[in-house]
C-alpha cells in the first residue's frame, strides 16, 4: 500500500495554479499572473504581456521590456513606457470580456499588486488579495487596500 499525497491547501492550489499561468506570459523581464477564485472556484485568469491583437513582448512588442531584457533601460524605470497589462488588470478584463462577475472573489497573483492594479482590485469589488512574493509594493498601494476594506495577504 502506498502513503496518501498530502493535499494542498486550497490557497496553495490555487496559488500553483496562478503560478503556471504565469509561464504563458509573453513579457521578456517578468512572468506574472493572477487567478481570480469565487466559491473555491477558478473564474478568471490573466498574465502579463501586451494587449490582445498586438506584437508579443518577447518579440519587440513592448519596447520598453525589450529595452530592459537586453540591458539598456534600468529597472524601475521608463515604466510609463510599457505597452504591457498586468496580470491583475487582464484577470479582471478577461472576467469583463466574458460577462463574468468577480465582485466578492479572491484573487491570486504571483506578485503583490502595483498601485494601479490595487485600485482595479477595489474598483472590481475584489474581497481579498493573496500574494506569493513582494513585489516593490509601495506603501500608497498597501494603505489604499487596507482602506478599501480588502484583505492583503502573504502565502
Amino acid at each position: 500500500m502506498t502513503e496518501p499525497t498530502q493535499r494542498p491547501s486550497w490557497d496553495q492550489y490555487f496559488m500553483d495554479i496562478a503560478q503556471m499561468v504565469a509561464k504563458r506570459s509573453n513579457c521578456c523581464t517578468r512572468q506574472v499572473a493572477a487567478v481570480i477564485v469565487k466559491d473555491k472556484r477558478i473564474i478568471s485568469t490573466g498574465y502579463n504581456g501586451t494587449p490582445r491583437g498586438t506584437k508579443n513582448c518577447d518579440e519587440g512588442g513592448c519596447a520598453r521590456c525589450w529595452a530592459r531584457a537586453h540591458g539598456t533601460v534600468a529597472a524601475g524605470t521608463q515604466l510609463d513606457e510599457c505597452t504591457c497589462s498586468h496580470g491583475e488588470e487582464n484577470a479582471i478584463v478577461q472576467a469583463s470580456f466574458h460577462g463574468v462577475a468577480i465582485s466578492g472573489g479572491t484573487l491570486y497573483t504571483t506578485f503583490s499588486p502595483c498601485l494601479m492594479c490595487a485600485k482595479m482590485c477595489i474598483n472590481a469589488g475584489i474581497a481579498e488579495i493573496v500574494f506569493a512574493a513582494e513585489y516593490p509594493m509601495n506603501e500608497t498601494a498597501q494603505n489604499l487596500i487596507q482602506q478599501a476594506g480588502l484583505t492583503l495577504r502573504k502565502l
